[in-house]
C-alpha cells in the first residue's frame, strides 16, 4: 500500500502573517523624516548661525511629500511644522507656562500642513521644486495674516540673516528671499533623485535636467547679482544716534514700584551719557532712543514720570523717544512712542498699530479663559493705532516699527514709502527671559535693514539692543540684562530699493506660482480620475454590442 502525501496549500495573498519587523521600521521612516526636516529648519534660525541647514530640510522635506497623497502630505507637513514651531516658539511659555506655547506652536504648524499638502499635490508636476517653492511662500502669506491679523514669525527668510542668499531681500522682499531658499533645498533633493535615475538608467531627459539645474542656480546666481542693491553709503550724510538699555529690576518689587525703577533706569543712563559727551568720552548724538515700555508710567497723567523723563532729555540736549504706555480716562491704553523735545517736552506721538494678541489683548476672553487664567493679567486690551509712524528728529526722519511691527513687512515698509532715512525698532523683550526670543527678532532687523537699505537701530529695555548698518551688519550691541548705551555714528539714506517699490507685488506673483500649480495638479487628478471611467463606459457599450449582435444571429 503506498502513501499519497499532499503539499500543505500556499497561504493565501494577504495572510502571510505578521510582517517583517524591517517593514514594519520603513512606515516610520517618512514621520521621522518630516520632524527631522523641522527641526533642521529650527536649527537654522539665530542665534546660531547654521542659516545653510535650511537647504538640506527643505531637501528632506521634499523626499518626504514627493508622489504622496495630499491626505498624506498634510499629515507630514503637521509633523515638520511641529519639528519647526514647537523648539522655535518656546519662549512663549516663558513666563505663562507650557499650555499657550504648545498651542501655539500646533496652530502655525497647521499653516505648514497645509504647505505639506500642497507640496504632495504638485510634486508630480514638471518643473515641481518652482511650485512647491511657492506652495511654502502661500502658506507663509497665509500665517502672516490670519487669524487675528496673523503671526509671521518664522518666515524663513528671518532665518538667512547670515546667508548667501540675504540680498535678495532687497530685489523682492522676506517672500523671494524665503522663495529662493525653499526652491534651492527643493531642487537640490530633485538633483538626487536625476543623479540616481542617471546612475539606474544611465540617461536623464533634458526637461527635467534643465528644471533641476535651474532650480538649484537660479537662487544663488539671483543673490549674487543683487548683491550690487546690497549698499550701506551715506546718501544724505551720517546722523550719529544713542541707543539707551536701561535694564530691568530684579525680580521681587510689585508691580508699580518695578514700571518706576524701569523709567529709573533709562533716565540714569541718559543722564550717563550727558556726563559722557560734557568729558568728551562720547560724541554729542543727534537724537536718543529709548526702547519700548521704557515708561510703563503715563507721562501725560502722571507729572512725577513726567519731571523724571523731562530731565533726562534736558541733560542729553537732544530729541529723545520714549516709550510709554498711555492710560486714558476711558477706552484702551495705547502703547506710544513720544518725541520728547529738550526744549518743547512731548511734541509727537505714534501708536503701535499692530498689537499683538493674547499679549497687549486678549480676542475670545470668556472662551481662553477656560484654558489658562493668565488671560486676566491683562485686565485692560491696547488698542492699535492708525498712522504711520515718522519722527522728524533733528532733520532726520526716522520710521518707527514698534517691536511685535517688526516681523510684519507692511509695517517696516510703509515707514520708509513715508520718507524714512532710518528704521528704529524699539523693543521690549523682558518678559521673555534669556530665550532665544530676542536674537530672532534681532534676526528680522537685520533682514529689514537689507531689505530697506536703511540702517536700523533696536533699543531694547534688556538686550540685545544693537545698531546694523543697510548692509545687514551689526556695527554694535548689548549684553542681555546689562545696562549700557550705544552711540554710532550711521548712513542715512533715501533711495528705494526695489523690494520697498513692488511692496506685496513678489508676494502676489508667488501665490499666483502656487496657485498655477495647484490648479494644474488638481486638473491632472481629475483627468486621471475620468480616464478609467470612460474607458469601463467604452467597454461596457462594446460588449452590450456584441450581446445584441449575437442575439440577432
Amino acid at each position: 500500500m503506498s502513501a499519497t502525501i499532499t503539499p500543505a496549500p500556499a497561504p493565501a495573498s494577504g495572510a502571510e502573517g505578521p510582517p517583517a519587523q524591517g517593514s514594519q521600521l520603513r512606515r516610520f521612516v517618512r514621520p521621522a523624516t518630516a520632524l527631522l526636516s523641522g527641526l533642521l529648519l529650527f536649527l537654522s534660525f539665530p542665534p546660531r548661525p547654521l542659516w545653510w541647514l535650511a537647504l538640506p530640510a527643505f531637501a528632506l522635506l521634499g523626499w518626504t511629500l514627493r508622489g504622496r497623497r495630499p491626505r498624506a502630505g498634510f499629515g507630514l507637513g503637521y509633523l515638520a511644522g511641529l519639528g519647526f514651531m514647537l523648539p522655535l516658539l518656546i519662549w512663549t511659555g516663558e513666563e505663562v507656562g507650557p499650555v499657550p506655547w504648545v498651542a501655539l506652536a500646533a496652530i502655525e504648524a497647521l499653516f505648514v500642513a497645509a504647505a505639506g499638502l500642497g507640496i504632495a499635490a504638485v510634486s508630480r508636476l514638471p518643473w515641481w521644486p518652482f511650485f512647491a517653492a511657492g506652495v511654502w511662500i502661500l502658506a507663509e502669506a497665509a500665517r502672516a495674516r490670519v487669524p487675528f491679523g496673523g503671526f509671521p514669525w518664522g518666515k524663513i527668510a528671518f532665518g538667512q540673516a547670515d546667508g548667501v542668499f540675504l540680498p535678495l531681500a532687497a530685489v523682492g522682499g522676506t517672500p523671494v528671499l524665503g522663495f529662493a531658499v525653499a526652491l534651492c533645498g527643493f531642487g537640490l533633493y530633485e538633483a538626487y533623485r536625476r543623479l540616481r535615475a542617471y546612475r539606474a538608467t544611465g540617461a536623464v531627459p533634458r526637461g527635467p535636467l534643465a528644471a533641476t539645474a535651474l532650480a538649484v542656480l537660479l537662487p544663488v546666481t539671483g543673490a549674487v547679482a543683487a548683491l550690487p542693491l546690497v549698499d550701506d553709503s551715506a546718501e544724505d550724510g551720517t546722523a550719529t544716534v544713542a541707543a539707551v538699555q536701561g535694564n530691568v529690576p530684579r525680580l521681587g518689587l510689585d508691580f508699580n514700584s518695578q514700571r518706576r525703577a524701569v523709567l529709573d533706569n533709562h533716565a540714569a543712563r541718559t543722564r550717563e551719557l550727558a556726563e559722557a559727551v560734557k568729558e568728551g568720552r562720547e560724541p554729542q548724538p543727534d537724537f536718543v532712543l529709548w526702547p519700548e515700555n521704557s515708561s510703563d508710567i503715563d507721562p501725560y497723567a502722571n507729572g512725577d514720570a513726567a519731571d523724571v523723563i523731562d530731565g533726562a532729555v534736558r541733560a542729553i540736549g537732544a530729541p529723545t523717544v520714549i516709550g510709554a504706555v498711555l492710560a486714558p480716562p476711558t477706552g484702551k491704553l495705547r502703547n506710544t512712542l513720544i518725541q520728547w523735545d529738550p526744549e518743547l517736552g512731548p511734541v509727537a506721538t505714534y501708536d503701535k498699530r499692530h498689537v499683538q494678541p493674547f499679549g497687549e489683548y486678549i480676542p475670545m476672553r470668556p472662551f481662553v479663559r477656560l484654558f489658562n487664567s493668565n488671560v486676566d493679567r491683562v485686565s485692560r486690551d491696547f488698542g492699535a493705532g492708525t498712522k504711520v509712524g515718522v519722527f522728524d528728529l533733528a532733520g532726520t526722519k526716522v520710521g518707527l516699527a514698534t517691536c511685535y511691527e517688526a516681523a510684519f513687512d507692511w509695517a517696516v515698509r510703509d515707514t520708509v514709502t513715508h520718507g524714512a532715512q532710518l528704521i528704529t525698532v524699539p523693543s521690549n523683550n523682558a518678559t521673555f527671559g534669556r530665550s532665544e526670543m530676542t536674537y530672532q527678532q534681532l534676526a528680522m532687523s537685520r533682514v529689514r535693514a537689507v531689505e530697506h537699505s536703511r540702517s536700523v537701530v533696536v533699543p531694547v529695555t534688556s538686550g540685545v539692543s544693537a545698531v546694523i548698518r543697510p548692509d545687514g551688519e551689526i556695527v554694535s550691541q548689548t549684553k542681555m540684562f546689562t545696562p549700557d548705551v550705544l552711540v554710532e555714528e550711521v548712513p542715512l539714506r533715501s533711495s528705494l530699493t526695489p523690494a520697498t517699490r513692488m511692496g506685496t507685488l513678489p508676494e502676489a506673483l508667488l501665490v499666483a506660482l502656487a496657485a498655477a500649480g495647484l490648479g494644474w495638479s488638481a486638473l491632472r487628478s481629475a483627468r486621471a480620475r475620468r480616464k478609467p471611467a470612460e474607458e469601463a463606459a467604452t467597454g461596457a457599450a462594446g460588449t452590450e454590442g456584441s450581446a445584441v449582435q449575437g442575439s440577432a444571429v
